[in-house]
């Protein structure tokens, strides 16, 4: 059975533009075909918008070409923004982190991958099991 995962735009960001530890890591869950991905407009608007500005054609195809594959698109509504809110003031959480985690939680997801560090508020929200890429440059 396949896990229903929802990639934080970090994790997109990393698989195409960053070193290869922190690629291949990225990659290694794009690449893992017992996912079905679960995306949502916030990751859109978090990866697309700065490389098409630049002209950075490659990267908006590499984006574009995941967010088509994806299973699922959460459509964003008020009560996402409502239980965003809520999580923003219960964990410290920024905004647009917390509308990723509720609309993770909205739809249901197995998992959150992202490449905050663990100790981060995102990944300590009840009812979200969060998967941190993150390694410690001193690991």
């Amino acid at each position: 059975m396949s896990k229903r995962t929802y990639i934080d735009a970090n994790v997109l960001i990393a698989a195409f533009r960053s070193d290869d530890a922190t690629a291949a890591r990225a990659l290694a869950i794009l690449d893992d075909a017992d996912r079905r991905f679960v995306t949502s407009a916030l990751v859109r608007l978090e990866t697309l918008p700065k490389p098409r500005f630049h002209g950075y054609q490659d990267e908006v195809r590499f984006i574009e070409d995941f967010l088509a594959a994806c299973d699922e698109h959460i459509v964003l509504d008020e009560a996402i923004a409502t239980t965003a809110e809520t999580l923003a003031g219960r964990h410290d959480l920024a905004p647009m982190d917390a509308l990723h985690a509720s609309a993770a939680i909205r739809a249901g997801v197995d998992e959150f991958v992202t490449l905050e560090k663990p100790e981060k508020p995102l990944c300590r929200i009840d009812g979200l099991t969060v998967i941190s890429l993150y390694l410690s440059p001193n690991a």
